[in-house]
């Protein structure tokens, strides 16, 4: 596409989610699927120092094996995690070079963004430490990836213009949901000019098998794709975008993905009016109608996390995946400090200020018999 100086195709190779044999990544099949995948003319891999194993099987299974200039490498600095010195902090950079042995990074990203993880890359000056590793020439082009409000987003940019580009969530799922607010984060993206990687276009694998009445708006118009071709065609068909990320996890789904975006130039206008029928069919099916405004934590006596457990349930209510269900919850609500649904005292102070007048508490119950049971 040209971005930022590089000569990059629609689809890139997320790391994070690497085949498995035996508990341990099965670097023989990841080798297969960077020979299918650098053959078919795709050339940017996305791996990060916090995916366990990740950097040391992309070494063995790309770096090693092929010319640095056939392929772009991007990773990611995590200074929020058992990080108490900038020295801790930037010890992980050295430690991912080592890992990847790839020499310099294409694009290197501060990881996660948002909330009070952002405070860590401002106490650690990491703005300006990884400017100084790009004048070194061990980096290309410096960015963050991001998972929280447009108004965060917004925050930073203003005060960071020198970042090049912005890595967000984006599906079609997402585009509306007030939880995730797909479509303002990347418009606040685009106002400041930066280029976007798209990460979890399939949300998590979720949209290859979405809820039954979505999955017959997709089959019907094209039965001989994939369901997930559709989540990332979405991405892949927005303004401004450098790759979109695909956490592939076998053979099969790399095969799947390069037999649609080898020759990706954009969707028809049949498509498009396709998703927007699949949108419309999400947003039928009954959530909890929460928007996050988070009211109802500042009222809270026991500092319950709600809009979290709202956004797990929702999770549920869509998915029917339990697994990931829990696991939003227990991020969500324990990961950020806040006590589970069933720790509710059922005193409604909550409700008397929810915008969207839910009955919080009886939704509160069917949490804790639903998802935490």
């Amino acid at each position: 596409m040209g971005y930022l100086g590089e000569d990059i195709k629609k689809l890139g190779f997320g790391l994070m989610r690497l085949p498995q044999k035996e508990g341990l990544i099965d670097v023989e099949q990841v080798k297969e699927m960077v020979d299918l995948f650098l053959e078919a003319g795709f050339t940017y891999f996305d791996t990060a120092w916090a995916y366990a194993g990740s950097e040391d099987a992309i070494r063995q299974a790309l770096v090693e094996r092929y010319p640095r200039e056939r392929f772009q490498l991007a990773t990611k600095n995590a200074a929020w995690i058992n990080c108490k010195t900038k020295e801790e902090a930037y010890a992980q950079f050295d430690t991912s070079l080592k890992q990847t042995g790839a020499g310099y990074f294409d694009f290197y990203l501060l990881h996660n963004l948002g909330e009070s993880r952002t405070e860590y890359f401002d106490r650690f000056d990491m703005w300006n430490w990884v400017q100084e590793k790009k004048r070194a020439g061990l980096i290309k082009h410096v960015g963050f990836s991001f998972h929280s409000t447009p108004e965060e987003l917004e925050a930073i940019l203003t005060a960071h213009p020198e970042m090049e580009f912005v890595q967000l969530q984006i599906n079609y799922a997402d585009w509306d949901n007030p939880a995730v607010q797909s479509r303002r984060c990347y418009e606040v993206a685009r106002k400041h000019g930066k280029p976007v990687v798209i990460m979890e276009p399939v949300k998590g694998g979720m949209l290859a098998t979405p809820p039954k009445s979505v999955e017959k708006i997709l089959k019907d118009v094209e039965p001989e794709h994939s369901v997930a071709s559709w989540a990332v065609r979405f991405a892949a068909n927005l303004e401004g975008v450098i790759t979109v990320l695909s956490g592939m996890s076998n053979v099969e789904q790399m095969k799947d993905n390069l037999s649609y975006m080898r020759s990706f130039t954009g969707l028809t206008e049949k498509q498009q009016k396709t998703l927007t029928e699949a949108q419309e069919e999400l947003k039928r099916i009954p959530l909890i109608p929460c928007t996050t405004c988070n009211y109802c934590a500042k009222v809270c006596p026991e500092g319950i996390g709600i809009s979290g457990s709202f956004t797990a349930m929702n999770y549920f209510t869509l998915y029917r995946d339990l697994e990931v269900a829990k696991g939003q919850e227990g991020w969500l609500v324990g990961g950020h400090g806040r006590k589970s649904a069933s720790e509710c005292v059922q005193c409604g102070k909550c409700e008397e200020v929810c915008p969207q007048h839910i009955h919080i508490r009886d939704q509160l119950v069917q949490v804790s018999e639903t998802i935490l049971k």
